[in-house]
């Protein structure tokens, strides 16, 4: 049927288009997990924008020739924007405020070609009940889900691991050839009005129902986008744990809106009511709070189970087709609530992510008012649960502030400076922690401030490259600025110099710690993208240049591909040394760095540095990667006796490159 056929099709674009412009652009912004959240902010103010063009074609505009005139000349329009791809004069110089220029970027490259797209599913569905009155038209909304979730999981296993970005845009494009072929048939095939079978007069819509339409779409959107901020953010940095949440939350909608009664209010209640209250307890304890597979266990099917609810009940409440496009307006405009909430909002007004509780206590609410009518019971139960996670939510913004000295909140992700002890002791510590992963840590005391800590120590990569530069000056380049340890090794003569793109990391970095302040060296700071400030600046001469930039708990991609370190070594002095930080949980860096390298005409040694005392607080394990064009400054006294070693290097693996990378084939 065409327009089943036409809708999986758009809605496939839909969401294969999401996660390949988000990649593109993702290195001109440091590899932030923001992005992703921004790119999400505009793909649901484009698809609200989308349902809002066709209720007013469907409702305000003639059902003649004008109407598939009018879509037909706005999907040609679309095609002469192809191929699409964000120009480079969108990259930012440094400091920009990053949201306003993502989503200009994004409307300029993507916008016209998305918006059509967006528009397919409510619109064809009005043309369906139209041309087939009498069946059900929500049915095709389950179908454009499905191609959703199919391209969503699609993209990081078939299409990122085996396509470059380039050849990326040349598939989406050629699809969209086709849907705006299929699309404009679709249009000037469907019957008028007049000509179709006359239908049953809809029972009007009344505010109430408009307000339970948007509250259940925006808290289904606010549960998604703060379930996986939690994950990703506060819980472990793991590759592609975005995925999991965003396909549940679609596979709600399929089942919702399958038509086959699977929503069962009286067999649901219970367990959404369960499944709320296991995630109250997850919020408040601390034994489980860094435990992967508990948070998982416990959130992922707490998410499945909420938005199931949400999702249902706007399927339980949806109006004759006749309101069809209004309805589908108001449940776009919730779920572009719900992001434009978590995406703006609760940087600007929160100082940590507190999204994730007021989630959970609108879910409890609406719970509590939808499944009232079930019974006194059920009634009951629901309002003590909402009170319950009413105080969680408020227990988790005051515990998160424990032993925290600083909180901020802004486009990079949560920052705190952490304090332990008490001024005047030889333990009192304080720690920089973004998000759950920690970013270098000073002790305080006069006769312990120096000490170099975590995984900077004199037995690390980074260590062993400066010592094997000195007693001479050394000129020091380090990408992610951290706490500002790596300035303990400056010596007067030395001249260090910190790139970050994160104006918070910097403050902080100068008012909380006293690396800088401390070193004899020359302290230089430069505020921006590290990879996009080199490509601007004057050869460096660079001793030792440390990539120790991360997004989460990785190096952002766009900093560790073959054009990247091209242009490292161009800052770098014939025998300097380009030291990688490849510490991870989760990935193995090892390999991409040494295939890079090779490519660069350099040479690659590992150093691991894995304390065996377990008392020893000032070291962390960490695994540095040193590039050289010279072998022998690789072979120096300071290296070899560290135990550098020639790092793996595997032939079966593409080289990452600024148009390729797959995080798929290095999981550990």
């Amino acid at each position: 049927m065409i327009y089943a056929a036409t809708i999986f099709l758009s809605s496939f674009l839909l969401f294969l288009v999401q996660p390949l412009i988000a990649r593109l652009i993702l290195p001109w912004f440091g590899g932030s997990a923001a992005v992703w959240t921004t790119c999400m902010l505009f793909f649901q103010a484009l698809l609200l924008a989308g349902y809002g063009y066709a209720h007013l074609l469907e409702k305000k505009v003639p059902q003649g020739r004008l109407q598939p005139l009018i879509h037909t000349v706005l999907l040609a329009a679309a095609l002469a924007m192809l191929p699409i791809s964000p120009s480079d004069a969108w990259k930012p110089a440094g400091g920009d405020e990053p949201i306003s220029r993502i989503l200009l970027l994004l409307l300029s490259s993507v916008g016209l070609p998305y918006f059509l797209v967006a528009s397919t599913s409510p619109l064809l569905q009005a043309w369906f009940a139209r041309a087939r009155p009498g069946e059900n038209p929500y049915r095709l909304f389950a179908i454009s889900n499905l191609a959703s979730l199919i391209a969503l999981v699609g993209y990081p296993f078939l299409f990122e691991p085996f396509l470059a970005a380039h050849e990326q845009v040349r598939v989406w494009s050629w699809l969209f050839v086709v849907f705006a072929l299929l699309c404009a048939a679709v249009a000037w095939r469907t019957p008028r009005r007049e000509m179709a079978v006359t239908r049953e007069a809809g029972v009007p819509v009344e505010k109430q129902e408009i307000s339970l339409w948007l509250a259940l779409s925006a808290t289904g959107s606010v549960l998604l986008l703060a379930v996986t901020n939690h994950l990703t953010q506060n819980v472990a940095a793991v590759p592609l744990l975005w995925l999991a949440p965003l396909t549940l939350y679609l596979l709600t909608f399929i089942i919702a809106f399958e038509g086959r009664n699977w929503y069962r209010p009286e067999y649901l209640w219970p367990l959404v009511l369960v499944s709320l209250g296991a995630m109250g307890w997850m919020l408040v304890d601390d034994d489980y709070h860094f435990n992967l597979a508990m948070q998982l266990g416990i959130f992922l099917p707490g998410l499945f189970l909420g938005c199931l609810f949400c999702h249902g009940e706007l399927y339980r409440l949806r109006p004759a087709p006749q309101h069809l496009t209004k309805f589908y307006l108001i449940v776009s405009a919730g779920g572009a609530l719900g992001g434009l909430l978590v995406a703006v909002v609760a940087p600007l007004a929160f100082d940590a992510y507190y999204e994730l509780g007021v989630g959970m206590t609108a879910l409890a609410l609406l719970a509590a008012l939808r499944y009232a009518r079930l019974g006194r019971v059920q009634g009951l139960v629901s309002l003590a649960l909402l009170m319950g996670i009413t105080a969680c939510a408020a227990y988790d913004g005051l515990h998160y502030h424990r032993d925290v000295r600083v909180s901020e909140r802004g486009f990079y992700g949560v920052l705190r400076v952490k304090e332990y002890g008490s001024p005047g002791e030889s333990s009192h510590l304080r720690r920089l922690v973004h998000g759950a992963i920690m970013h270098g840590e000073q002790y305080m005391s006069d006769d312990r401030r120096r000490f170099i800590t975590t995984y900077y120590q004199e037995t690390s990569g980074i260590g062993l490259a400066i010592k094997s530069r000195q007693p001479g000056p050394v000129h020091v380049g380090v990408i992610g600025l951290g706490t500002g340890t790596i300035a303990a090794y400056g010596r007067k003569g030395d001249v260090y110099r910190f790139y970050d793109i994160d104006p918070r990391v910097m403050k902080l970095a100068k008012e909380e710690f006293t690396f800088l302040a401390d070193s004899p060296a020359k302290i230089e700071l430069a505020l921006g993208d590290a990879r996009l400030t080199l490509e601007r600046e004057p050869p460096q001469g660079f001793d030792v240049l440390a990539v120790d930039a991360f997004s989460s708990d990785a190096i952002p991609v766009h900093l560790i591909t073959r054009e990247a370190l091209g242009i490292y070594l161009k800052h770098m002095k014939s025998d300097g040394i380009v030291a990688f930080h490849v510490s991870n949980r989760f990935l193995d860096l090892i390999p991409v760095v040494a295939r890079i390298a090779k490519e660069q005409g350099a040479h690659a040694v590992l150093v691991r540095d894995d304390p065996d005392d377990d008392d020893d607080t000032l070291r962390s394990r960490s695994d540095w990667v040193l590039v050289s064009r010279d072998p022998a400054a690789l072979k120096r006294p300071a290296i070899v006796q560290g135990g550098g070693e020639e790092a793996e290097d595997r032939p079966d693996w593409r080289t990452w490159t600024d148009d390729y990378s797959n995080l798929i084939q290095i999981l550990k």
